[in-house]
């Protein structure tokens, strides 16, 4: 404990006197987790995790911030997760054992006591949520894999004496791990007191007897379900359609009577007629019985417009929240803590903005990027949200009132980026002419100078491409494509979102669709060409070019015209090189039967052309710049050989270049040593070519 103790010791003074960005202090920095509130708003609960490279060692923290006086208090030292308030000083919450198995622990605030032990979970439980109950007790629900019989996995359970594996069907493997016929599940019981000692009663499985599964793999969570005291709602995939081909999932919602003896009224799929897409984000109202998800149109498009859906009851019909033709995609709801209206966070021209949904449509934040929303009692909006400057910013707003909401508190870990020496008045945002015009006359670009920046002088340039493709630069703190840790090695970093951005329109969004090389690319040549001849502070003779995933497909695709040759180097991290090799091997196959066009022998009628037009390998024969390739073992989206091809095309052809790969990371390089050696090679790399 000492030892953890003196890990967030060390990196938090490292953050504090930190006064340049450098790939130790961004992956050393603390990294805290979205607030918690408690129901009046004067206490925050929250993970807050950090890493020594002095030590080489991490530690993860449950802390309370309480607002009047912006001072912390230590609520759990070991590994933790999930912090609920019961009331307004008392909290429960999970902690992770050595053992793998979990202990639900309570914690009173205002008290001097240490936290006591609830109950012993013998599984990897996560995403806590607890709900009142009548009778001073608590309805708790969390989620832990499930074997096919319906019982709880056990970390202790006897494992396999053979590695092999049979499959009969897809998914074969998925992001970074090999499907197993164990999924995840939801489960719950009742927590009682009883003289001052807290105690669980036995535990439920939500969806035995079911091929269902949720949270659903790779990325679900908390926001895959919510509970209410009469009842659970949840999203999980269409069982009976594959899951490697369609997006397709269904709301489902189960009633209880009884969550000490696990009486329930069965499950129930809630029909939604004219919505075959992916349905999530599944919400009660804080009070009331109104119920909320986001649904998608189209089945097999994970980027399909979301529409919110609202529901008077579990067994009421669901029906259209009106948004005045608003064309964004909301990503993330909650109801106002009066359950009349809907808070919606989406996407909008490089923004991830608060939104509230009341007949009308109106913004209530305009900058940074919202991450989390919790209504309170007194109508204020607690909001965690990150932006280019700020790894975490608490926020209280009072969204009465028109425009925009007003700020009554805040609380920045980065000092508004002060503690990064960095600030917003690097940062601007230029618009290039669009390749089609007819969907959107510009193309909005990052523009992001360097904190010691001169007019007098001229930077090389950083011109980075998003992944995705459907995905977007945004006003957010990242800590693998950080755009101000480039712009401190002295670029000014160009962040384009060209054809297929998220944020910009769905038409915008849409029109990528078996265009991948098209106007993507002339977006990024118009770019480029636009900063060429109106930033004379930029030195485009001295560019370079990064990009991952989708940008990685990109930096093959330039490497083999015309763009390709004003850089003085590129970077590909996961990037495709063989559409029709790479992108059939990998798990989620509708994606490229979407972008691409479901070809002919999996029955589809359309003009499947994009397969062969937009492939970067018939082109390697231009290849001529100097790329570093970065693919690692556990890449099962883009499988390792796509990046092993385009090395070995590379040396045949006697192009300078590296390759860089780490056997324990999947698409996203994310152990602290690990990123620590990313970054240090691909800075390395580009300043060495551009004279740095």
């Amino acid at each position: 404990m000492k030892l953890l103790y003196g890990v967030l010791l060390a990196v938090i003074s490292l953050a504090q006197a930190a006064n340049k960005l450098t790939p130790e202090v961004l992956l050393s920095a603390p990294r805290r987790s979205a607030g918690v509130p408690n129901a009046n708003g004067t206490l925050i609960a929250y993970t807050v995790s950090a890493y020594s490279f002095e030590q080489h060692a991490g530690t993860s923290q449950i802390r309370v911030l309480n607002i009047s006086s912006n001072q912390t208090q230590l609520v759990e030292e070991q590994s933790a997760s999930s912090p609920n308030w019961i009331s307004d000083h008392e909290l429960v919450y999970l902690r992770s054992e050595d053992d793998g198995s979990t202990t639900l622990r309570f914690f009173d605030v205002s008290s001097s006591a240490s936290a006591q032990s609830v109950s012993m979970i013998d599984a990897d439980a996560e995403n806590l949520k607890v709900v009142s109950l009548p009778g001073h007790a608590f309805g708790v629900a969390f989620t832990a894999e499930a074997h096919p019989n319906g019982s709880i996995v056990s970390p202790n359970a006897p494992k396999p004496l053979s590695s092999g594996k049979l499959y009969k069907s897809l998914m074969v493997r998925h992001w970074d791990r090999w499907e197993t016929e164990e999924r995840n599940s939801i489960w719950y019981a009742k927590m009682v007191q009883n003289q001052d000692k807290w105690s669980l009663s036995p535990i439920h499985n939500v969806l035995p007897n079911t091929t269902l599964e949720s949270p659903i793999r790779p990325f679900g969570g908390p926001d895959n379900f919510d509970i209410r005291a009469d009842a659970i709602v949840l999203t999980s995939k269409d069982p009976s359609i594959n899951r490697a081909l369609y997006t397709k999932t269904n709301i489902y919602t189960l009633s209880i009577t009884d969550w000490a003896n696990g009486t329930t009224s069965g499950l129930k799929q809630v029909v939604v007629e004219g919505y075959e897409g992916a349905k999530t984000y599944p919400i009660f109202a804080p009070t009331g019985k109104r119920l909320a998800f986001l649904a998608m149109k189209e089945n097999g498009y994970e980027s399909d417009q979301n529409h919110v859906l609202c529901m008077e009851d579990i067994d009421a019909k669901p029906d259209l929240v009106p948004t005045e033709g608003w064309d964004r995609s909301p990503e993330m709801i909650s109801f106002t803590h009066d359950g009349r209206a809907i808070l919606a966070v989406a996407e909008d021209e490089g923004y991830t903005k608060l939104f509230l949904l009341n007949g009308r449509v109106r913004a209530l934040t305009d900058r940074g990027s919202i991450t989390s929303i919790n209504p309170l009692a007194d109508g204020r909006v607690m909001v965690t949200s990150t932006s280019l400057v700020d790894s975490s910013l608490y926020r209280l707003l009072d969204t009465s009132g028109t425009g925009l909401a007003k700020v009554k508190w805040s609380n920045s870990l980065s000092g508004n980026g002060a503690r990064f020496g960095i600030s917003y008045d690097q940062v601007s945002s230029i618009l290039t002419p669009a390749s089609n015009p007819s969907i959107r006359k510009n193309v909005q670009a990052w523009v992001i100078r360097p904190s010691n920046y001169q007019k007098s002088r001229k930077y090389p340039l950083a011109f980075l491409i998003h992944g995705g493709p459907q995905s977007s630069w945004s006003d957010s703190w990242s800590t693998r494509w950080n755009q101000m840790i480039f712009a401190e090695q002295g670029y000014i970093v160009v962040s384009a979102n060209p054809t297929g951005s998220t944020g910009f329109g769905q038409e915008f969004t849409d029109a990528i669709k078996q265009n991948w090389g098209g106007d993507p690319y002339l977006d990024l040549v118009n770019t480029f060409d636009w900063v060429s001849k109106n930033l004379p502070d930029v030195d485009t003779n001295r560019a370079v070019a990064l990009g991952a995933s989708y940008g990685g497909y990109v930096i093959n695709w330039i490497q083999g015209h015309p763009l390709g040759r004003k850089f003085k180097c590129l970077v590909c991290h996961d990037g495709p090189l063989t559409l029709s090799g790479g992108m059939l091997a990998t798990e989620e196959l509708w994606f490229p039967f979407h972008d691409y066009g479901l070809p002919t022998w999996a029955g589809g009628k359309e003009n499947t052309t994009s397969w062969p037009r937009w492939n970067p390998y018939d082109f390697i024969d231009n290849w001529s710049t100097p790329q570093l390739v970065i693919h690692s073992e556990l890449d099962y989206r883009v499988p390792i050989t796509e990046g092993l091809a385009a090395f070995n095309v590379l040396q045949t052809r006697g192009v300078e270049s590296e390759f860089l790969t780490f056997s324990d990371e999947n698409h996203w390089v994310l152990k602290p040593e690990n990123s620590l050696v990313w970054h240090k090679t691909v800075l390395g790399w580009i300043n060495q070519h551009v004279g740095m």
